[in-house]
């Protein structure tokens, strides 16, 4: 028999934490960060991380209220963390005690901070004895009460004057594991059914989706190895269904749609797309890499594309001169519609990525419009809910092409968190990220 592992030491996961955050300060993704991280702590880690991340414009002011002058970046850091957790007792993973108590032995155990335990020990304290006064005064800072930097919450006021607050609220919760179910395999029926058959509880959503009340780790979920499923947002999932939805295929013989993913990895599209329809899509990514992690994913679900290493915005390099019938260009973006599931996004952006973003966003556009047959769609999405890398970039992108014509289409879906629902075409849905769908058909000269 084998003992049971020894339970790792919260002190131990705050060091982890602090890590985290300060690899996010410096720049760093959180998800390249907690590759760095042993593995067996890494769960706790990454749970400690996103907690942190949504409440950091929270735990920053109250740090400020505690101490004018930053300390150590190291000892600031498991500050941030510690304050974070302990802020609001409703939401608070742990006793306050516990807290602080294993707070300052993270401290003391650490080379770089081991000098400042008892500073961070005081503070702490000082928190508990003035929890309502602190918290209370940190209500005069937006970036507080908000959680996001004071550019980005400006920007989206400004995008959307009447929704701004509901966006930023769903922000800051937590994304549940969402699925899409692989049609040619099972159905969602079926696979509610198979994860009711193990006592896991989810409830569907759209017309293949399928939330899990809980996060559960993906592999062991039945019919993983087989291909019944795949891991991918309630939004996200609209993509294929809109670009295939009156779909030239060309000839009128029954040829198969030729379809472009020009952004296509890490594959969810593209799988999509060869689930619903029987097309014959090329997968295009700049990064080789991910371009295998196309190819595992396909592999996995039994389907089959063209999948090439190369730069969307240059046809030249790997265009063989034959039209498509549908493009499929998820183009880069800030990803601010995602910030649920990547809660570091919001502190990693600045305000000068959305224009350098929408200027490639804007060439891939340009680039890949020729490569269209008269009749074809190009569907464009990104999951971002500013308006200069949604409706801003189609409208320009409308006004110099008199040969694409907009169809109607979903425009901006901001993120919802079960509270309040969206109608889209006869779904109700009520759990997505915040996306932007454009669909463009290219009329006849």
């Amino acid at each position: 028999m084998q003992d049971n592992p020894t339970p790792i030491p919260l002190w131990r996961q705050l060091q982890g934490a602090a890590s985290l955050l300060m690899a996010v300060r410096d720049g760093q993704s959180m998800t390249a960060a907690l590759e760095d991280v042993d593995a067996a702590l890494r769960p706790g880690v990454q749970s400690l991380g996103f907690h942190t991340l949504r409440w950091l414009g929270r735990a920053e002011a109250l740090r400020q209220q505690l101490a004018k002058r930053p300390p150590p970046p190291e000892a600031d850091a498991l500050l941030c963390v510690a304050l974070a957790l302990i802020w609001t007792e409703h939401d608070a993973p742990y006793t306050a005690h516990t807290l602080v108590d294993q707070a300052v032995e993270a401290a003391k155990r650490g080379d770089a901070t081991q000098h400042q335990a008892s500073f961070i020990n005081g503070c702490l304290r000082r928190f508990l004895r003035e929890r309502d006064d602190l918290v209370a005064r940190s209500e005069k800072s937006p970036q507080a009460v908000w959680n996001h930097p004071q550019w980005w919450i400006d920007r989206v006021r400004k995008d959307h004057p009447g929704q701004w607050q509901a966006i930023l609220q769903a922000n800051n919760s937590r994304a549940p594991l969402i699925l899409r179910v692989n049609e040619r395999k099972t159905t969602q029926a079926q696979y509610l059914l198979a994860l009711s058959a193990v006592n896991i509880a989810a409830t569907p959503v759209g017309k293949q989706g399928v939330i899990l009340a809980s996060a559960q780790p993906v592999p062991s979920l039945p019919g993983f190895a087989e291909g019944h499923f795949s891991v991918q947002d309630a939004a996200a999932q609209l993509a294929a269904p809109l670009l295939l939805e009156g779909l030239n295929t060309g000839d009128g013989q029954g040829a198969r749609p030729r379809i472009l993913d020009a952004c296509a990895a890490p594959g969810g599209k593209t799988a999509h797309l060869l689930e619903l329809a029987d097309c014959e899509v090329t997968a295009l990514d700049i990064d080789a890499r991910r371009c295998t992690r196309i190819a595992q994913n396909l592999g996995r679900l039994g389907l089959q594309a063209h999948i090439e290493v190369a730069d969307a915005g240059r046809p030249q390099d790997w265009w063989d001169g034959q039209p498509y019938d549908g493009i499929l260009l998820d183009a880069p973006c800030t990803a601010s519609g995602i910030v649920r599931r990547h809660p570091d996004v919001r502190w990693l952006r600045r305000p000068t990525d959305i224009a350098q973003l929408a200027g490639i966003q804007a060439h891939l556009l340009q680039a890949l419009w020729p490569l269209l047959k008269p009749g074809g769609r190009l569907l464009y999405c990104t999951c971002s809910v500013f308006r200069a890398e949604g409706d801003n970039q189609i409208q320009t992108f409308v006004a110099h092409h008199t040969d694409a014509l907009l169809m109607p289409s979903p425009g901006h879906l901001l993120p919802q968190s079960g509270a309040e629902a969206t109608v889209f075409p006869d779904n109700l849905m009520r759990e997505h990220d915040g996306f932007y769908y454009a669909i463009l058909e290219k009329r006849n000269p």
